[in-house]
């Protein structure tokens, strides 16, 4: 064993203890009934995914990388994969079908107590998978929980302040120029990250903000649907937060599927960037540089923009200008990923996990899209440029906005 090795495990012991602490803050919001809602009709009831987190670490780290025998492999099964059904194609189960709250969580002790002792023998890169898988389900529960009723949550106070006055659309130009998308193989990434390859793109015509509530609101107007997140109320439109419903939000971004992005971009004679263009304008530099980040080379922080949990739900367009890219493209990262025109599929050089073959690769059925950028309840680690989320097209619940593009 290298001398880095201990550093390297302790580090991710860390980083895994302060996962945990994450998804058990979220699970700590619901009153005890919640657990068997079913919030999302797509969705496993959330007790579900109480179980999932622990079976997936035991999964991957005990049984499958260590060969370590199970000691209820019954749970192991039932909670090891999630469900992506198309929108309307809701699961079938009871509440009674399901395990009790009390040997969930007698199951989760068991498996943490497990593979706190087993850390140091495993491979880092499937701890590390396992940290940011669970980091993932921190924001896939922080939107089921958004979708329960109020009453069964425990409530916080709201603490956004709007602005007056309405963002103005701007459009800045992107020079023609490479692009680096993926990720290097000596770093660590997902599967359909790999391999970092360049691509060149022409020049184009970006918004400067994502597309806000304000001018989504001409849109609906116009006769388009109202978004999942607006309720309409006493001839006026709310938004429906975490906590609670306010006033629509006008210069907050508009979260909407990408068939509700792609028809507004439409209507305005506009498209959606794809995910070269959007690398384009979120790293590279008119100088012909890239960097890690659309602000420079700093790690993230809040005055960078709206992410890694620091708020509940999104924050004016405009309010993070530290967090500008080299071309001056606002909130690149955080509140609320982007969608764009590229069907989720592989890079040149792709080869699946062999420990975790369905991750990507079940998806490249040109049925999902690519988003980029992260939402108010992403995690830091995903703010690394490579990496790559996706969804079904008319999935309404994810915190996904977008920005429009000329050719």
């Amino acid at each position: 064993m290298s001398a880095a090795a201990p550093l390297l495990h302790r580090a991710l012991a860390e980083q895994m203890d302060q996962a945990r602490r994450r998804t058990d803050e979220l699970f700590d919001l619901l009153k005890p009934a919640a657990l068997y809602s079913r919030p999302i009709p797509e969705r496993h009831r959330l007790i579900f995914y109480l179980g999932h987190l622990e079976a997936f670490d035991w999964n991957q780290i005990a049984r499958n990388a260590l060969g370590v025998s199970s000691f209820q492999p019954e749970f192991d099964q039932l909670f090891e994969f999630g469900i992506d059904p198309p929108v309307g194609k809701a699961a079938q189960d009871q509440a009674g079908d399901w395990p009790s709250a009390r040997e969930m969580l007698a199951y989760n002790r068991r498996v943490r107590d497990s593979i706190d002792g087993l850390l140091e023998r495993a491979p880092g890169q499937i701890v590390h998978v396992a940290i940011e898988h669970r980091l993932m389900h921190a924001e896939t529960l922080a939107y089921l929980f958004h979708n329960l009723p109020y009453d069964q949550k425990q409530s916080q106070a709201m603490d956004q302040e709007r602005a007056g006055r309405a963002v103005q659309p701007v459009m800045i130009e992107i020079a023609a120029g490479d692009a680096t998308l993926g990720q290097k193989r000596e770093e660590f990434g997902w599967d359909n990250e790999f391999a970092e390859h360049r691509v060149h793109v022409p020049a184009f015509n970006l918004g400067k903000y994502k597309v806000t509530n304000g001018q989504y609101l001409d849109f609906v107007r116009a006769g388009a649907p109202p978004p999942h997140f607006w309720i309409q109320r006493a001839g006026g439109w709310l938004y429906r937060g975490m906590f609670g419903e306010i006033p629509l939000p006008l210069n907050a971004p508009v979260y909407v599927t990408h068939q509700e992005a792609s028809s507004y971009a439409h209507w305005g004679g506009t498209v959606l960037p794809t995910e070269a263009q959007f690398h384009r304008a979120a790293y590279a530099t008119p100088q012909g540089h890239e960097r890690p980040y659309p602000w420079g080379e700093a790690q993230p922080d809040r005055s960078r923009g709206n992410f890694d949990f620091h708020h509940w739900d999104p924050t004016d367009v405009d309010s993070s200008p530290g967090g500008d890219s080299a071309f001056g493209v606002s909130q690149l990262t955080g509140n609320g990923w982007e969608w764009t025109s590229t069907q989720f599929g592989p890079f040149p050089g792709f080869s699946p996990f062999a420990f975790y073959p369905g991750y990507s690769k079940s998806f490249f059925d040109e049925e999902h899209y690519v988003l980029k950028g992260a939402s108010p309840r992403t995690a830091a680690c995903f703010l690394r440029r490579s990496f790559r989320n996706w969804f079904r097209p008319d999935y309404p619940y994810v915190y996904a906005g977008f920005r429009v593009a000329e050719n």
